[in-house]
Protein backbone atom coordinates (compact mmCIF):
# COMPACT_ATOMS: atom_id res chain seq x y z
CA UNK A 1 0.00 0.00 0.00
CA UNK A 2 0.99 3.33 -0.88
CA UNK A 3 0.67 7.06 0.96
CA UNK A 4 -0.19 10.35 -0.68
CA UNK A 5 0.98 13.78 0.44
CA UNK A 6 -0.03 17.11 -1.33
CA UNK A 7 2.11 20.16 0.51
CA UNK A 8 1.01 23.41 -0.34
CA UNK A 9 -0.21 22.49 -3.61
CA UNK A 10 -1.79 25.50 -5.83
CA UNK A 11 -3.67 24.86 -9.78
CA UNK A 12 -3.82 27.80 -11.91
CA UNK A 13 -6.41 27.32 -14.95
CA UNK A 14 -6.53 30.14 -17.96
CA UNK A 15 -5.04 32.33 -15.59
CA UNK A 16 -7.90 31.84 -12.70
CA UNK A 17 -6.56 30.23 -9.20
CA UNK A 18 -8.65 27.52 -8.47
CA UNK A 19 -7.07 25.53 -5.56
CA UNK A 20 -4.70 27.77 -3.23
CA UNK A 21 -2.70 26.03 -0.61
CA UNK A 22 -3.92 22.64 0.09
CA UNK A 23 -2.21 20.29 2.45
CA UNK A 24 -3.65 16.73 2.16
CA UNK A 25 -2.41 13.35 3.90
CA UNK A 26 -3.66 10.05 3.03
CA UNK A 27 -2.15 7.25 5.32
CA UNK A 28 -1.15 3.86 3.47
CA UNK A 29 -4.36 1.60 3.95
CA UNK A 30 -6.91 4.52 4.80
CA UNK A 31 -9.62 6.04 3.37
CA UNK A 32 -9.67 9.96 2.28
CA UNK A 33 -12.56 11.76 1.16
CA UNK A 34 -12.36 15.30 -0.24
CA UNK A 35 -16.35 17.53 -0.02
CA UNK A 36 -17.48 20.48 -0.69
CA UNK A 37 -19.92 22.33 -3.03
CA UNK A 38 -20.12 22.34 -6.52
CA UNK A 39 -16.78 24.47 -7.62
CA UNK A 40 -15.08 24.23 -4.28
CA UNK A 41 -12.01 22.24 -6.58
CA UNK A 42 -12.41 18.78 -5.71
CA UNK A 43 -12.21 17.36 -9.35
CA UNK A 44 -9.65 20.09 -9.67
CA UNK A 45 -7.55 18.14 -7.17
CA UNK A 46 -8.12 15.29 -8.33
CA UNK A 47 -6.95 15.55 -11.49
CA UNK A 48 -3.61 17.32 -10.18
CA UNK A 49 -3.45 13.77 -8.58
CA UNK A 50 -3.49 11.79 -11.43
CA UNK A 51 -1.66 13.88 -13.80
CA UNK A 52 -4.05 15.80 -15.85
CA UNK A 53 -3.29 18.87 -14.31
CA UNK A 54 -0.08 20.86 -14.10
CA UNK A 55 0.53 22.40 -10.47
CA UNK A 56 1.71 26.36 -10.35
CA UNK A 57 2.96 25.73 -7.22
CA UNK A 58 3.72 23.07 -4.57
CA UNK A 59 4.39 19.40 -4.31
CA UNK A 60 2.83 15.52 -4.51
CA UNK A 61 4.18 12.30 -3.07
CA UNK A 62 3.41 8.84 -3.45
CA UNK A 63 5.14 6.45 -1.33
CA UNK A 64 7.74 9.09 -0.70
CA UNK A 65 8.43 9.62 -4.75
CA UNK A 66 7.80 12.90 -6.27
CA UNK A 67 4.80 12.16 -8.05
CA UNK A 68 5.69 14.59 -10.94
CA UNK A 69 9.42 13.04 -11.83
CA UNK A 70 7.66 9.77 -11.95
CA UNK A 71 8.24 7.95 -15.24
CA UNK A 72 4.48 7.30 -16.19
CA UNK A 73 4.70 3.68 -16.23
CA UNK A 74 5.69 3.84 -13.00
CA UNK A 75 2.74 6.20 -11.94
CA UNK A 76 0.26 4.07 -13.04
CA UNK A 77 1.59 1.46 -11.30
CA UNK A 78 1.09 3.14 -8.26
CA UNK A 79 -2.41 5.25 -8.89
CA UNK A 80 -5.29 4.04 -10.63
CA UNK A 81 -7.79 6.16 -11.23
CA UNK A 82 -11.92 6.39 -11.64
CA UNK A 83 -12.94 9.66 -13.08
CA UNK A 84 -16.02 11.26 -13.26
CA UNK A 85 -16.41 10.73 -17.14
CA UNK A 86 -14.89 8.53 -19.97
CA UNK A 87 -15.03 8.76 -23.66
CA UNK A 88 -14.49 6.53 -25.58
CA UNK A 89 -13.58 7.60 -29.35
CA UNK A 90 -12.94 3.66 -30.31
CA UNK A 91 -15.49 1.23 -30.38
CA UNK A 92 -14.27 -0.93 -27.80
CA UNK A 93 -16.13 -3.70 -25.73
CA UNK A 94 -16.46 -3.85 -22.19
CA UNK A 95 -13.74 -6.56 -21.75
CA UNK A 96 -10.94 -3.94 -24.06
CA UNK A 97 -11.94 -1.14 -21.70
CA UNK A 98 -10.95 -2.96 -18.31
CA UNK A 99 -8.07 -4.57 -20.01
CA UNK A 100 -6.57 -1.21 -20.32
CA UNK A 101 -5.69 -1.58 -16.18
CA UNK A 102 -2.96 -4.21 -17.36
CA UNK A 103 -0.97 -1.92 -19.31
CA UNK A 104 1.62 -0.42 -16.90
CA UNK A 105 2.22 -4.21 -16.41
CA UNK A 106 3.11 -4.93 -20.17
CA UNK A 107 5.34 -4.46 -22.42
CA UNK A 108 3.97 -2.32 -25.42
CA UNK A 109 1.50 -4.22 -28.07
CA UNK A 110 2.02 -7.25 -25.68
CA UNK A 111 -0.52 -9.61 -25.60
CA UNK A 112 -2.38 -10.32 -22.97
CA UNK A 113 -1.43 -13.07 -20.62
CA UNK A 114 -3.16 -15.94 -18.99
CA UNK A 115 -2.75 -14.28 -15.87
CA UNK A 116 -4.06 -10.75 -17.38
CA UNK A 117 -7.12 -12.69 -18.75
CA UNK A 118 -7.73 -14.19 -15.37
CA UNK A 119 -6.94 -10.63 -13.56
CA UNK A 120 -9.41 -8.99 -16.18
CA UNK A 121 -12.31 -11.44 -15.98
CA UNK A 122 -11.86 -11.42 -11.93
CA UNK A 123 -12.02 -7.59 -12.14
CA UNK A 124 -15.27 -7.54 -14.22
CA UNK A 125 -16.89 -9.86 -11.89
CA UNK A 126 -16.13 -7.95 -8.33
CA UNK A 127 -17.69 -4.99 -10.45
CA UNK A 128 -20.35 -6.86 -11.34
CA UNK A 129 -20.36 -6.22 -14.95
CA UNK A 130 -18.93 -9.42 -15.92
CA UNK A 131 -21.74 -10.39 -17.54
CA UNK A 132 -21.44 -7.24 -20.00
CA UNK A 133 -18.12 -8.52 -21.29
CA UNK A 134 -18.87 -8.24 -24.98
CA UNK A 135 -20.93 -5.33 -24.55
CA UNK A 136 -19.70 -2.21 -26.93
CA UNK A 137 -18.76 0.40 -24.06
CA UNK A 138 -20.72 3.28 -25.58
CA UNK A 139 -23.84 1.35 -25.18
CA UNK A 140 -23.77 1.27 -21.69
CA UNK A 141 -25.75 3.88 -19.21
CA UNK A 142 -23.81 5.87 -17.08
CA UNK A 143 -24.33 3.90 -14.09
CA UNK A 144 -22.77 0.52 -15.61
CA UNK A 145 -20.00 2.54 -17.21
CA UNK A 146 -18.75 3.82 -13.73
CA UNK A 147 -18.68 -0.09 -12.74
CA UNK A 148 -16.59 -0.68 -15.52
CA UNK A 149 -14.16 2.00 -14.66
CA UNK A 150 -14.00 0.30 -11.79
CA UNK A 151 -13.29 -2.89 -13.40
CA UNK A 152 -10.55 -1.35 -14.81
CA UNK A 153 -9.13 0.54 -11.74
CA UNK A 154 -9.21 -3.26 -9.93
CA UNK A 155 -7.11 -4.74 -13.08
CA UNK A 156 -4.19 -2.09 -12.72
CA UNK A 157 -3.72 -3.30 -9.32
CA UNK A 158 -1.84 -0.40 -8.12
CA UNK A 159 -1.58 0.76 -4.59
CA UNK A 160 -3.66 4.28 -4.49
CA UNK A 161 -7.06 4.42 -6.15
CA UNK A 162 -8.00 7.75 -6.78
CA UNK A 163 -11.85 8.14 -7.20
CA UNK A 164 -14.11 10.93 -8.93
CA UNK A 165 -17.10 11.47 -7.80
CA UNK A 166 -17.60 7.39 -8.25
CA UNK A 167 -21.16 7.02 -6.91
CA UNK A 168 -22.55 9.04 -10.31
CA UNK A 169 -25.16 7.68 -12.09
CA UNK A 170 -25.25 4.79 -9.39
CA UNK A 171 -28.54 3.89 -8.36
CA UNK A 172 -28.46 3.54 -4.48
CA UNK A 173 -28.47 -0.41 -4.57
CA UNK A 174 -24.97 -0.07 -6.24
CA UNK A 175 -23.57 3.20 -4.98
CA UNK A 176 -23.35 1.16 -1.24
CA UNK A 177 -22.03 -1.80 -3.53
CA UNK A 178 -18.90 -0.09 -5.29
CA UNK A 179 -18.18 1.47 -1.95
CA UNK A 180 -18.16 -1.95 -0.03
CA UNK A 181 -15.95 -3.30 -3.11
CA UNK A 182 -13.89 -0.36 -3.20
CA UNK A 183 -12.90 -0.81 0.92
CA UNK A 184 -12.84 -4.84 0.72
CA UNK A 185 -9.96 -4.31 -2.04
CA UNK A 186 -7.67 -2.36 1.18
CA UNK A 187 -5.83 -0.28 -1.00
CA UNK A 188 -5.18 3.83 -0.19
CA UNK A 189 -8.04 5.78 -1.46
CA UNK A 190 -8.59 9.13 -2.15
CA UNK A 191 -12.58 9.86 -3.49
CA UNK A 192 -14.35 13.01 -3.90
CA UNK A 193 -17.74 13.00 -2.77
CA UNK A 194 -20.90 15.14 -3.12
CA UNK A 195 -23.21 12.78 -1.00
CA UNK A 196 -22.19 13.68 2.74
CA UNK A 197 -23.69 10.34 4.19
CA UNK A 198 -21.46 8.53 1.57
CA UNK A 199 -18.25 10.01 3.00
CA UNK A 200 -19.31 9.61 6.38
CA UNK A 201 -20.16 5.88 5.97
CA UNK A 202 -17.21 4.96 4.06
CA UNK A 203 -14.31 7.64 4.31
CA UNK A 204 -11.69 7.55 7.84
CA UNK A 205 -10.86 11.45 7.29
CA UNK A 206 -12.72 14.07 5.48
CA UNK A 207 -11.11 16.95 3.83
CA UNK A 208 -13.57 20.35 3.64
CA UNK A 209 -13.09 22.38 0.48
CA UNK A 210 -14.28 25.44 -0.14
CA UNK A 211 -13.11 28.10 -3.08
CA UNK A 212 -10.29 25.93 -3.59
CA UNK A 213 -9.28 25.92 0.60
CA UNK A 214 -9.45 23.38 2.84
CA UNK A 215 -11.25 24.81 5.68
CA UNK A 216 -11.53 21.69 7.59
CA UNK A 217 -10.43 17.95 8.50
CA UNK A 218 -10.50 15.17 10.47
CA UNK A 219 -12.77 12.46 11.21
CA UNK A 220 -16.21 12.39 9.87
CA UNK A 221 -18.03 12.88 13.36
CA UNK A 222 -15.87 15.85 14.21
CA UNK A 223 -15.79 17.69 10.47
CA UNK A 224 -19.57 16.94 10.23
CA UNK A 225 -21.06 19.31 12.61
CA UNK A 226 -24.56 21.37 11.99
CA UNK A 227 -22.09 24.67 11.61
CA UNK A 228 -19.78 23.65 9.41
CA UNK A 229 -22.50 21.78 7.21
CA UNK A 230 -24.54 25.06 7.31
CA UNK A 231 -21.72 27.45 6.65
CA UNK A 232 -20.07 25.27 3.56
CA UNK A 233 -22.91 23.65 1.80
CA UNK A 234 -25.65 26.47 2.91
CA UNK A 235 -28.09 24.47 4.05
CA UNK A 236 -29.09 23.11 8.04
CA UNK A 237 -28.48 19.70 9.33
CA UNK A 238 -29.99 17.12 11.81
CA UNK A 239 -27.22 15.07 12.87
CA UNK A 240 -27.63 11.62 13.77
CA UNK A 241 -25.93 8.38 14.56
CA UNK A 242 -25.90 5.01 12.04
CA UNK A 243 -26.89 2.40 14.61
CA UNK A 244 -24.90 -0.31 13.62
CA UNK A 245 -22.14 1.43 12.47
CA UNK A 246 -22.28 4.63 14.68
CA UNK A 247 -21.15 6.61 11.70
CA UNK A 248 -22.72 10.40 11.29
CA UNK A 249 -26.55 10.77 9.42
CA UNK A 250 -27.39 13.83 8.14
CA UNK A 251 -30.71 14.81 7.71
CA UNK A 252 -30.63 17.95 5.69
CA UNK A 253 -33.09 20.98 5.17
CA UNK A 254 -33.17 24.28 3.18
CA UNK A 255 -31.61 27.14 5.70
CA UNK A 256 -34.61 28.22 8.29
CA UNK A 257 -36.84 25.88 7.12
CA UNK A 258 -39.38 25.22 10.02
CA UNK A 259 -42.43 23.44 9.43
CA UNK A 260 -41.25 22.35 5.58
CA UNK A 261 -41.22 19.04 4.37
CA UNK A 262 -37.91 17.61 4.82
CA UNK A 263 -35.29 17.64 1.79
CA UNK A 264 -33.58 14.99 1.22
CA UNK A 265 -30.92 13.38 3.21
CA UNK A 266 -27.76 13.58 0.51
CA UNK A 267 -25.99 16.51 -0.46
Amino acid sequence: MTSLDLHDVHITIGGTPIVTGVDLSVPAGRRVGVIGPNGSGKSTLLRAVYRHLPLARGSITVGGEDLLRLKPRRAARLIAVMPQETRSDFDVTVWEMAAIGRTPHKRPFAADTAEDVAIIDDALTRAGVGHLAHRHFATLSGGEKQRVLLARALAQQASLLVLDEPTNHLDVRHQFELLDLVTAAGTTVLAALHDLNLAAAYCDHLYVLRAGRVVAHGPPDEVLTPRLVGEVFGVDAHITTTPDTGAPHLILRPRGATDAPRGPEVE
